[in-house]
């Protein structure tokens, strides 16, 4: 039988009032140090009388509210919450999977952005079932709340402007994260060679100053080095490094290209 389930809550990016009921961690509660008993006799003991004091306050309303709420409280297991073996340690059913996925993913998408992929390895770390998986991870596409392309996008803005690298790195990172090789393409064909070759100038005339003193060919090298591992053609990279370094008034015109 098909289980049916209310997907109206899968519209909202974050968790609502009522997610208490998918095991949010509670809030830890911490007991008033203050909060220390009289003796059995009822006498006041030297010195101690405003420790006595905030002790009748801790036995009375304010403690019995702290005690209950930390019976209430239940522990987080990472993915919202309680683990299977406290809740069997308790008597209590199992949680719904569905209710489980869900509660794990919303968590992980509170704050950054992931992909389908990387959602689906953290609920199979958790043991979760695939077809409970499959049901949400699905859903959450359908609303919008997980969106590769939109990812993949961001992913190459951000990463090109704050890190300079080029589009054959930021493919690779793209891979690494499952995006698919279509949603990639798009993404990375935002950027044109004439855009990464600015973004390599950049990068250059930034580390240039750092390798005066140093001769002709390791300069080269080494700046040549730093827009490869950025992803940048080999060809690119020593045209941009040739061209700064003549500004410079080296002279490159026998400069090899060997060691790069």
């Amino acid at each position: 039988m098909t289980r049916r389930t209310d997907w109206a809550e899968y519209t909202s990016g974050s968790a609502g009032p009522g997610d208490d009921a998918y095991g949010a961690a509670a809030a830890p509660y911490e007991t008033d140090p203050s909060a220390v008993g009289t003796p059995e006799d009822g006498t006041a003991r030297h010195g101690d009388g405003e420790a006595r004091r905030g002790g009748g306050r801790g036995r009375g309303a304010g403690g019995t509210r702290g005690r209950r709420r930390r019976e209430r409280a239940e522990p987080s297991a990472g993915d919202g919450g309680a683990t299977s073996s406290s809740r069997a340690e308790k008597g209590e059913p199992p949680r719904d999977p569905v209710e489980q996925s869900r509660a794990i993913c919303l968590r992980l998408l509170t704050g950054t952005p992931r992909t389908r992929r990387q959602l689906a390895d953290a609920l199979r770390k958790r043991e979760i079932p695939d077809e409970a998986a499959e049901e949400v991870l699905s859903r959450f596409e359908e609303v919008g709340l997980i969106n590769d392309g939109a990812f993949a996008e961001a992913w190459v803005e951000s990463r090109h402007h704050g890190r300079g690298l080029a589009r054959r790195a930021l493919a690779r990172e793209l891979r690494t994260k499952g995006v698919d090789a279509t949603l990639i393409d798009a993404a990375v064909s935002r950027l044109d060679t004439e855009q990464e070759e600015e973004t390599a100038r950049d990068l250059v005339a930034r580390k240039l100053r750092a390798t005066r003193g140093l001769d002709r060919d390791k300069r080269l090298r080494r700046l040549a080095g730093m827009l490869a591992r950025k992803g940048y053609p080999e060809g690119m990279a020593l045209r941009v490094v040739r061209q700064a370094l003549e500004e410079e008034g080296e002279d490159t015109e026998y400069l090899g290209d060997e060691g790069f």
